[in-house]
């Protein structure tokens, strides 16, 4: 049913175009919103894939304090957390597994090589460092290599933009929270850098329920240190190092069996360390039609558990790699890239290495339709090779329609974790583990007002993931024997009814099952969001935040539904001075998003910012 009313749809859009041709045409598509994650920094018009980005300005008038909060607001995106601050939390796309969503944070690969399945915790990541948050959505393994097969979440950090300016902020609030944060950065002709500190701490809430008894507040603190200096050559030639380290201490409950979800009340502490960086050569030839790309990166993570203050568990891994990748722009219809990666996995003494060849090739036969295709050859040390692709299509008739269309395939190796361990009677790990793979398609159609002021998408998925790795007590370790299917739909909207009051909306209907038909868990049905922006005349601006997050399958029984609504507004005081303040969960709602682990209620935080 919803690839027949979004083919009438696209059709109809079609037809009506050349209607458009005869308007004015003055109203441009944003052609300078560009996308990096799709490696070949396309305009968003010309990705084929379906794409959702965050700016730093939108991720400030949301007020939140934690990125994860951010991400959730994009459409077919869903999260979890084990209890708020500083609780594991996950992100899936597209009703795809947390550990199948590739995050990269300044082009390092940054899922933990230490966790049994390879994803990445977003709790300890701070917004205050992030320029942009890109999802691309699907299969990306082409682009990317293993891990991305739901999709992936780019993260661009703040780069300075000016001779020098700088920024500090504090705020308390609910919990006996506090976060202040400082940066400054300068560019020239030659040099440029950005520094930049924030630091975070709550007394929090119980990991586990209030509700069910219990009391006891289980606090988080971190502390995030960035750091980017770049130097400009000659013909434009650069060198950049990028920093990022991230230091948190979070309690947690205990495991207790027959208490809902199995938590309760516990004297239990995780300590992390981790150090993301990256070191780049760019150097352009041929008046900047052949671009060379070195890439070198490592990211390390230490962590390290207490309980009742003793020593209880510790990991420790880290990843490093080499990228190199080559832009050419043959003429104006016609632009390629291609490369080679090498990446060592490091956890707790055991260690591979993968290998990769990618080649992508764009094609814009005329200005309106741009055509991308690419081939990637992945080679395990472990588990051999793997040869992925990916075709996109994005055709702009006019200014007020964009039509897209991709495929493409993903696989995930089995984790360092997954291909070690062993218990209950084993004699060794399971050798016949295979990578999970998976093939999906999508299309989309998205249309702009006459008037500047709005547009809407839609978007179609439908995704195949096989040899789903999963634990087995009756092998006493992991095996291929999962399968599941998703599909849906994607609508976002937006218009500015006044030059001073915004309208946003984005729902995502999924249909996730396994091979059986049971519903795959942690996967709501659907999930939406609205958001209100107000910017009137004078020094005030507001945001309202609406969250909607339906029913949804945990492993310990049914999550019910659940709606929140946050505000957040700013002042101006001056030019340079501004006070802000957020209230999350307006109308004191209980829910939770993991069974037998608690949300906050009502809660409420000021603050201030100076700029200079």
């Amino acid at each position: 049913m919803h690839k027949k009313v979004l083919a009438v749809l696209a059709l109809s859009v079609t037809a009506y175009a050349p209607s458009y041709a005869e308007d004015d045409q003055t109203a441009p598509i944003d052609e300078q919103v560009i996308v990096y994650g799709v490696r070949l920094q396309q305009a968003e018009t010309e990705v084929g894939s379906s794409v959702s980005i965050l700016t730093a300005d939108e991720i400030e008038a949301m007020g939140v304090d934690y990125a994860l909060d951010a991400v959730a607001a994009m459409p077919g995106v869903t999260i979890n957390q084990n209890g708020a601050f500083g609780g594991a939390a996950t992100v899936r796309i597209r009703g795809a597994g947390s550990e199948q969503t590739l995050v990269i944070i300044d082009g390092v690969v940054s899922n933990d090589p230490t966790s049994p399945g390879g994803g990445f915790d977003f709790a300890r990541l701070d917004p205050a460092n992030i320029e942009r948050i890109e999802v691309l959505k699907g299969p990306q393994s082409t682009l990317w290599g293993t891990d991305a097969i739901g999709g992936v979440v780019n993260i661009v950090t703040k780069r300075p933009d000016d001779e020098f300016q700088g920024s500090a902020f504090a705020q308390a609030g609910s919990f006996n929270s506090l976060r202040g944060g400082a940066e400054v950065s300068a560019a020239g002709d030659i040099f440029e850098y950005r520094l930049s500190a924030t630091r975070t701490s709550t007394d929090g809430i119980s990991r586990a329920d209030e509700a069910n008894g219990n009391i006891e507040d289980d606090s988080f603190e971190s502390t995030t240190l960035g750091a980017s200096i770049a130097a400009r050559f000659l013909n434009e030639a650069t060198i950049r190092l990028s920093l990022l380290w991230i230091d948190a201490e979070s309690e947690f409950d205990s495991f207790s069996f027959g208490d809902q979800g199995n938590v309760a009340d516990g004297d239990e502490l995780s300590a992390t360390e981790e150090l993301t960086g990256n070191l780049i050569f760019n150097i352009p030839l041929l008046d900047g039609r052949f671009n060379n790309s070195l890439l070198i990166a490592y990211r390390d993570i230490d962590r390290n558990s207490f309980s009742a203050g003793a020593a209880s568990f510790s990991s420790k891994g880290d990843r490093i790699s080499y990228r190199y990748q080559a832009d050419v722009a043959a003429n104006d219809k016609n632009r390629f890239a291609f490369g080679v990666e090498h990446e060592d996995n490091k956890s707790n003494g055991e260690k591979n290495s993968i290998d990769g060849l990618f080649a992508l090739y764009e094609l814009q036969p005329v200005d309106t339709l741009t055509l991308t295709a690419g081939l990637r050859r992945d080679d395990h040390e472990v588990f051999g090779g793997e040869t992925t692709a990916r075709f996109a299509a994005a055709y702009n008739p006019n200014h007020y329609v964009t039509l897209r269309a991709s495929w493409g395939e993903g696989f995930k190796a089995p984790t360092l974790f997954q291909t070690t361990f062993f218990c209950c009677g084993a004699i060794g790990p399971n050798a016949e583990l295979k990578p999970e793979t998976s093939e999906a398609a999508d299309i989309g159609i998205t249309l702009r007002t006459g008037d500047g002021r709005g547009e809407i998408g839609l978007s179609y998925f439908d995704q195949d993931t096989s040899n789903l790795i999963t634990f087995s007590f009756g092998i006493g370790g992991y095996e291929n024997i999962a399968e599941a299917r998703s599909k849906g739909v994607e609508l976002s909207a937006s218009y500015d009814f006044l030059d001073w009051l915004s309208v946003s909306l984005d729902y995502a209907n999924i249909d996730a099952e396994d091979a059986t038909g049971a519903p795959l868990v942690r996967v709501p049905e659907h999930t939406g969001d609205v958001r209100v922006y107000i910017n009137p005349e004078g020094n005030l601006s507001g945001n309202l935040l609406l969250r909607y997050n339906g029913e949804e399958q945990d492993p310990n029984g049914v999550v019910p539904s659940w709606t929140r609504v946050d505000l957040a507004g700013q002042y101006a005081l001056t030019e340079t001075v501004e006070l802000y303040s957020r209230i999350e969960n307006v109308f004191d709602r209980d829910y939770q998003q993991v069974i037998g682990y608690g949300t906050p209620g009502r809660s409420a935080y000021v603050g201030a910012r100076l700029r200079f």
